[in-house]
């Protein structure tokens, strides 16, 4: 099975490739059906590793090839399934499958037919990159993929004013939260010399407990952007300027469950220090308590369901 993860990300990178040489002028109402057939596709791959994982303890991991060799610094583009993973999967491919059947009717007859169906399986691209990733690096940069997408997406009406606003809103607010994110996958590699999850992992009990409360705070600072916490929430309500499945796809589970699935990846990081997962609690509170009160307050359901 572990031969097949590869599959997983590949069909919908091959379906916005396709789409997006040919779609405008070969394609058209077809680049629809080659995109949903693809994330489909992963969809069979990722339930077929996830009933493996069911009855084993035993991780999945494929390598691909090596990203950067540079010395002893080297990234490799290994894809690595596990328990977490192999659910995050399920969710993504499945919630995606059904966004994609839906869009296909949603955006009948639409301008830009191809060039949506170009950004959203590129959007599921990355997400499943995200979540097979085996280390840091590897995250963080289909970590920005997804954040490519959000505001390809978001601005896909771009001919309106309020789109192109709340693209370049998302997209701004979202490099703030990554600048954070950034500077913590630096210096976890400062403190353990590697990025690859397991190595970094094995070593944190050798780092200083101050050390590891700063890495916790500034990948947390990363979540708090995707994951739309507070104070980097602001982006997630004008991100309904986009097409309604768009809101489904980025708002339901998908993106906003990226910085979930991050602290969830790291979790050896923050059971190794109280005070981080101390401030993601009053976060998360925080923001439920001002998130929910700011939706009872709406009256255009999209936002109420963004707020809540």
């Amino acid at each position: 099975m572990k031969d097949l993860l590869f599959l997983i990300p590949l069909l919908p990178l091959l379906a916005a490739v396709i789409n997006s040489l040919f779609g405008r002028w070969l394609l058209r109402d077809l680049a629809g059906p080659i995109a949903t057939v693809s994330v489909i596709g992963s969809w069979v791959v990722s339930l077929l590793v996830f009933i493996d994982q069911l009855g084993s303890d035993q991780p999945l991991t494929q390598h691909l090839y090596t990203w950067i060799p540079a010395g002893d610094f080297q990234i490799p583009v290994t894809l690595h399934v596990d328990h977490l993973t192999a659910v995050m999967l399920m969710v993504v491919t499945t919630v995606g499958s059904l966004v994609h059947i839906y869009s296909n009717g949603y955006l009948a007859g639409d301008t830009g037919f191809y060039r949506f169906f170009t950004y959203l399986p590129l959007f599921i691209f990355s997400m499943l990159i995200l979540v097979l990733a085996n280390n840091y690096l590897l995250l963080f940069f289909a970590w920005e993929g997804v954040g490519l997408c959000s505001y390809l997406l978001i601005g896909y009406y771009f001919k309106r004013t309020s789109a192109t606003k709340a693209a370049n809103k998302a997209f701004i607010v979202n490099r703030i939260g990554d600048v954070g994110f950034g500077i913590g996958i630096m210096l976890i590699f400062v403190k353990t010399g590697s990025m690859v999850f397991s190595e970094v992992f094995a070593q944190i009990p050798s780092v200083a407990g101050s050390t590891v409360t700063l890495i916790g705070i500034l990948l947390f600072i990363g979540a708090t952007g995707k994951s739309a916490q507070l104070p980097l929430f602001v982006w997630l309500p004008d991100a309904m300027e986009g097409p309604t499945p768009v809101s489904a796809l980025i708002h339901a589970a998908t993106m906003v469950t990226a910085g979930i699935y991050m602290i969830a990846r790291s979790f050896p990081i923050y059971i190794a220090t109280d005070d981080a997962r101390l401030i993601i609690s009053i976060v998360g509170v925080a923001t439920a308590f001002m998130a929910g009160t700011i939706a009872v307050t709406q009256f255009d359901i999209k936002r109420v369901i963004a707020y809540s």
